[in-house]
């Protein structure tokens, strides 16, 4: 017996010329004797037959036997078997010296193994390591078979896009390995929920596919969706400490919404930002409006990358009065973007553009650089604060850009203050203390923006150099009011604030009462439409000219708060259901527009929908011109927001 035979690589055989064996090797033997079969003296082909799989192979094992030709690789089975066993044979006929046709020879190696191989590449080429699940891979080929039997004849599929709320918060706090383990889990819950629906994968990150190719009716996607979303908002334990997250899911339904996987990815994509901007831990449908504004936002990033270049930026200020003096100490340097054919854009639209296509470094180094040249004409006496972006923040060279600014302008370093938010925190603690370090030896001052609504104030100011902190207007908005607890708030910051040596500025100051309220909780400073709106740098320049003490203007008493919005709703008024979009809120009322409304619909009975499946009644206050405002006896709830600057 050979060393190839003795290690079980594979096995001999011949034949007669009759086509009966007359050798195999031992093993090939005994396993055919474990089989039921004798095979010596036995026609080949009664013994061994081509692997059903093999759809490929021209000729049979018949027909090279009996054509005396030569064959390679020929993939075979036992007749009596179909799953244990596979080779790929290979044989030659023989000859004596007088040229007799004497039969075949030839070898087979083990095919199982090597079957056995690819089948665990092609699991890992389209599994998910870390859950088991499909990856992208698979769930791109599940689609795209879900979609061609859907065209020839079975019911609507529905695509089902899924991202993790706060997850990068545990990867970030509790590490990797905690992450991953929240993950499985994830993927358990999911399975437990989609197994009879569904075919389930994992995108990467924290990020699931759902497709069901099923009748899935828009209600029954969102019912699935409602269940995941409850099932996995419910705590997590991994390693004794219980977490809890949630998601957001994006739903589109072939054909209404793509007949593509790509036109279905994009749109159920759309869907699941659409869910994020509601808040979170909901999902939404796909409409025709969400790539509406898709598309309206990719042109104004387009359109932004000009704007400069096409002299369509300016800077507007907004003054910012001592309660004491009442006299404009400083102004701060807001953004504003006239475009060419859209007019006013506002800069809650366009800023969260430019820092996603990588355009803000450009436009806050602009208005710094263009700020401070401005304040250059101003006295001495007053200040310019401008807004940092976390992004400009993070760049190392930012205290670089500062120090070229100042030392262009010629303006003192103390004349130029930075409204820093929380979200530069997000950064290192080291790189956050270098920076602090770098610009505070510049001899700039350093104001903590919008304080109070992000989540860890207190350490920011322990570790921060900060001159002043600015009062978030959500919290001077309804100050005056006897069941709001604001009041107390703002004087908590102010005392804290004093006794760290800081100024504080309140914001969104709007109501001429509001001055003696904020004035006797201590502020130092006051900004807010209630001593001016944003003004173009001539009129600046203008009121620098007059020596008289800033008037306030505007309401007299304040009124409830109003947010600026934009967002989709629904109104029924009578049998008649409009989609609408409301563009501010408050406690008690909407102003919307895209309804058709009649003066005689004054004061008739409404309902607005303004989140799935719940509605509020309330009436019509006023009709003008497509717009409406509407008011609510109950309270609304705080579902929306508040708009940027």
């Amino acid at each position: 017996m050979s060393v190839y035979e003795e290690q079980s690589a594979g096995w001999f055989w011949e034949t007669d010329a009759a086509g009966q064996i007359t050798y195999l090797s031992p093993q090939i033997c005994a396993i055919l004797v474990a089989h039921g079969l004798d095979p010596i003296g036995a026609k080949f082909v009664a013994i061994f037959h081509p692997d059903a799989s093999a759809q490929d192979v021209q000729r049979s094992l018949s027909y090279n036997l009996t054509t005396k030709t030569a064959f390679t690789g020929f993939p075979i089975r036992i007749v009596s078997d179909t799953t244990n066993f596979l080779w790929a044979i290979s044989g030659r006929p023989y000859f004596d010296a007088a040229g007799v046709y004497r039969g075949f020879m030839g070898s087979a190696a083990d095919l199982m193994d090597k079957r056995n191989s690819q089948t665990e590449i092609r699991r890992l080429a389209y599994s998910d390591g870390l859950t088991g699940l499909a990856n992208r891979a698979m769930l791109n080929s599940w689609l795209e078979q879900s979609l061609l039997s859907r065209s020839s004849g079975f019911n609507p599929t529905a695509l089902m896009l899924m991202d993790l709320d706060k997850f990068k918060y545990v990867n970030d706090t509790l590490g990797h390995q905690t992450g991953d383990a929240l993950l499985q889990q994830v993927a358990g819950r999911l399975q437990r929920l989609t197994s009879d629906t569904a075919l389930l994968g994992r995108l990467g990150g924290d990020e699931f596919q759902i497709i069901v190719p099923q009748d899935s009716s828009r209600a029954e996607a969102s019912g699935l969706a409602r269940s995941i979303i409850a099932s996995l908002s419910q705590p997590y334990d991994i390693d004794g400490m219980a977490i809890q997250i949630g998601c957001s899911i994006g739903i589109a339904i072939a054909p209404e919404h793509g007949g593509t996987p790509d036109e279905l990815v994009r749109n159920a994509d759309l869907a699941l930002y659409a869910a994020k901007d509601a808040g979170r831990g909901v999902h939404r449908v796909f409409t025709d409006n969400l790539l509406i504004a898709a598309q309206s936002r990719r042109q104004m990033e387009d359109d932004l990358r000009d704007a400069l270049a096409k002299g369509e930026m300016h800077l507007a200020y907004q003054p910012i009065v001592s309660t004491q003096s009442t006299k404009i100490v400083g102004y701060e340097a807001l953004l504003r973007w006239k475009h060419s054919k859209f007019g006013l854009i506002g800069p809650d639209q366009f800023i969260p553009v430019a820092e996603e296509c990588g355009l803000i470094e450009a436009l806050g180094e602009w208005v710094l650089r263009t700020a401070a040249n401005d304040a250059a004409h101003w006295p001495d006496t007053v200040r310019v604060a401008v807004n940092v972006s976390p992004i400009q923040f993070s760049n190392p060279q930012f205290p670089k850009i500062v120090a070229s600014a100042l030392a262009t302008s010629r303006i003192l370093p103390d004349r130029l203050e930075l409204e820093i938010t929380e979200g530069v925190f997000l950064n290192t603690d080291a790189h956050s203390s270098q920076m602090f370090k770098a610009l505070k030896n510049i001899g700039v001052r350093l104001a903590l923006d919008d304080f109070g609504t992000g989540y860890s104030s207190l350490g920011y100011l322990q570790n921060a150099p900060f001159d002043k902190i600015k009062i978030d207007k959500s919290f001077v908005r309804g100050a005056m009011s006897s069941d709001s607890k604001n009041a107390l708030i703002i004087a908590a910051i102010v005392s804290l604030a004093d006794a760290l040596g800081m100024e504080t500025t309140a914001e969104g100051v709007e109501a001429q009462d509001e001055i003696t309220l904020i004035r006797k909780l201590g502020c130092s400073h006051i900004q807010g439409f209630v001593y001016g709106r944003p003004m173009p740098l001539e009129s600046v320049m203008t009121s620098m000219g007059d020596p008289s003490l800033v008037q306030p203007i505007g309401y007299s008493i304040s009124r409830d708060p109003r947010v600026k919005v934009f967002r989709s709703a629904k109104l029924l008024l009578s049998t008649r259901e409009t989609e609408i979009q409301i563009r501010n809120i408050s406690r008690h009322g909407l102003m919307i527009e895209g309804a058709t409304l009649h003066p005689d619909d004054i004061g008739k009975e409404v309902f607005v929908e303004l989140l799935e499946g719940q509605r509020w009644s309330g009436n019509i206050r006023w009709a003008h011109k497509g717009k409406a405002g509407v008011y609510f006896e109950i309270s609304l709830p705080n579902v929306f927001p508040e708009s940027t600057r």
